[in-house]
């Protein structure tokens, strides 16, 4: 089995500027690619899974999305990041769907595609919802980017350099 750190995108990859689509709009957060680096040397698989609701509201195409993702992808390729897939919910809260964080579908996914023990793999977040769907998805290694309370993860740190001192091997 193969061991994973999941990231949400918008908070933890990029500066989230609500429904970000558009390559201008796109910042990679500071100290993001050491980061993954770090977890690659390490031999985890990278994943993203990210909840993309402006898509079902109609700010944007879904086609814009991919676009997007193919450059931030191309942008990370770049620095010597390789990012083994990516998984995003299309859907608005209200469809209830199952793939939607705080449920844990990408993950049951991504464990079943990639063969991934979530004993040893990880979820770094910026949202309750993040943790919520990796602890759903039997995560029990979870990092919160912020100060939220009461957040449910392992571990909080203000900003996604600071955690390789936790993932360690």
């Amino acid at each position: 089995m193969k061991k994973a750190v999941f990231l949400d995108r918008d908070g933890v990859i990029n500066v989230d500027r609500s429904y970000v689509y558009k390559i201008e709009e796109f910042t990679f957060c500071e100290g993001v690619f050491d980061a993954l680096i770090h977890f690659q040397k390490l031999g985890y698989l990278l994943i993203i899974v990210t909840n993309q609701s402006g898509i079902a509201r109609g700010y944007y195409s879904e086609e814009d999305f991919q676009v997007l993702t193919h450059w931030m992808k191309q942008a990370l390729l770049e620095k010597g990041v390789i990012i083994d897939a990516i998984y995003h919910c299309p859907h608005a809260p209200k469809d209830h769907c199952e793939c939607r964080k705080p449920k844990g579908g990408m993950f049951q996914e991504a464990f079943k595609t990639f063969e991934i023990d979530p004993l040893c793999s990880w979820m770094i977040g910026d949202k309750i919802s993040d943790i919520q769907a990796a602890n759903s998805g039997g995560i029990e290694n979870t990092i919160l980017i912020g100060n939220e309370p009461k957040s449910g993860a392992k571990y909080s740190v203000n900003f996604i350099l600071a955690t390789i001192n936790i993932i360690q091997h």
